[in-house]
């Protein structure tokens, strides 16, 4: 398992591990536990989850609620709070936790629709430092620890859990999900995950569990996860088998194996690719129909309420301001494609930043055709590209003479260049880590005031 920053992505570098700090107590910050945490660990990658299970076991953790897993390459943010906002229509107490964060930790944890306050984390962060003993854990270990602790014991009807990296070996495969959700795989972390879809998937299939529903809405999902479900006895819900849905300019509609909606209005969640997502939701909670019923009012309400920061969101104003957590080429061809989708803008502003390990050749060229001013970023992760670096790839690969491109010291610094180019009909788009959209919406999200012409 790759030990993870506080990002909740991949592993910092060999010098971001400091001596470890004294151990904070329970009226010591958030800050000061989150930053002790960051020194427990060495770098050594592990391949097991012996550790973290230990540790659970010592805190005897576990839920008496359904448990739903959200495992796959991209849309698990936007899966995930779509199964929350229909789960919270349907008059059920939820908890979900997602990571990485955009702003603030607490984001990682929502009891009922609302992020955790710091106290409450505090505490289950003792509780796991009382607990491990000699036993060493990473960041994101502890801290997944910690919610998952105030989740089980906070009165839950459901609990969603969004695996991170992989799913075999991420911390969340600890629990044994009553369903487990995986959604598009793609090529991302493959020096971790395996150099094809094939051995993704097998990493993304241990988050199955023997006679339990796993539902599949990759539209092609690699034949890694079929075999897996048939050799542990899962019960495997594919779309195009067991799921479907169509639908035209207007409004969707769904079909599982013993239920279906129609005339549904399109997902608050903009882009094409959320039908799909949604469509793998409703086959989850038909699988769980017996033990969290929901109705279709439920459900229509639900996926017309629903909210997400940073996923194909856009932000009215002039000009038109559009954030997206695009971070690898899969997800980057969405977000061309729902662009193309939003119609002509006389100029495209990019904001980009990026981890230095991620394909940027293809995300560049995917997204290339549609942007005519780059505003490259610094963030601040030693993991990350520098923005010298990136406007380097794209000038390698840049074959229009008529874009510009500039680099900034941080995600806000190229905002406000792009908005002092920008006229108002033109959009800029905010788009690569979570911390480049992270680092616009950390003052709140922003607000485009039109600059007068002429």
């Amino acid at each position: 398992m790759a030990w993870l920053d506080n990002s909740g992505m991949s592993e910092p570098s060999a010098d971001a591990y400091v001596k470890a700090k004294p151990c904070p107590g329970p009226s010591s910050s958030l800050e000061e536990w989150l930053s002790y945490c960051e020194t427990l660990h060495p770098r050594a990658i592990d391949m097991g989850l012996t550790r973290v299970q230990q540790v659970a076991q010592r805190m005897k953790l576990r839920f008496d609620c359904p448990v739903i897993t959200v495992a796959g390459t991209n849309g698990k943010g936007s899966s995930c709070a779509m199964l929350e906002a229909i789960l919270q229509q349907a008059g059920y107490r939820t908890g979900v936790f997602t990571s990485p964060h955009l702003v603030h930790f607490e984001e990682r944890c929502r009891i009922h629709g609302e992020s955790v306050n710091a106290s409450l984390l505090i505490a289950n962060f003792v509780a796991v430092q009382a607990a491990r003993g000699e036993i060493s854990l990473s960041y994101f270990e502890f801290t997944t620890l910690a919610i998952l602790r105030l989740m089980s014991l906070a009165g839950l009807d459901a609990a969603i859990l969004e695996v991170g990296l992989g799913g075999r070996l991420d911390a969340v495969n600890i629990i044994d999900a009553d369903c487990a959700v995986i959604t598009s795989i793609d090529l991302d972390h493959t020096e971790l995950l395996g150099p094809d879809r094939e051995s993704i998937g097998f990493e993304k299939a241990g988050i199955m569990r023997a006679g339990r529903p796993v539902i599949v809405s990759d539209p092609m999902p690699p034949s890694s996860l079929a075999t897996h479900a048939a050799a542990l006895g899962a019960d495997l819900w594919c779309l195009g088998r067991d799921f479907h849905f169509s639908g035209d300019k207007q409004q969707w509609a769904w079909t599982g194996r013993a239920r279906r909606f129609a005339g549904l209005a399109y997902p608050a969640l903009r882009g094409a690719n959320q039908l799909v997502n949604a469509s793998g939701v409703l086959a989850a909670l038909e699988a769980l129909r017996e033990r969290i019923p929901v109705t279709a009012q439920a459900v229509r309400n639900g996926l017309a309420l629903v909210e997400l920061p940073g996923r194909f969101q856009i932000v009215p104003g002039e000009p038109v301001l559009v954030l997206d957590v695009a971070h690898n080429p899969h997800s980057v061809a969405a977000l061309a494609a729902n662009l193309d989708a939003m119609g002509f803008s006389p100029c495209t502003h990019a904001v980009f930043g990026a981890m230095a390990d991620k394909d940027l050749a293809p995300m560049l060229q995917r997204v290339g055709p549609m942007v005519d001013r780059w505003y490259f970023c610094d963030l601040p992760t030693p993991r990350a590209a520098s923005a010298l670096a990136l406007q380097a790839r794209w000038q390698a690969a840049n074959q229009r003479t008529d874009t510009s491109s500039s680099v900034h010291a941080d995600p806000q610094s190229a905002l406000n260049a792009a908005i002092a180019a920008a006229d108002p009909t033109d959009r800029i788009v905010v788009f690569g880590s979570f911390y480049t959209v992270g680092g616009v919406l950390k003052d709140g999200t922003p607000r485009l005031q039109a600059k007068h012409l002429g």
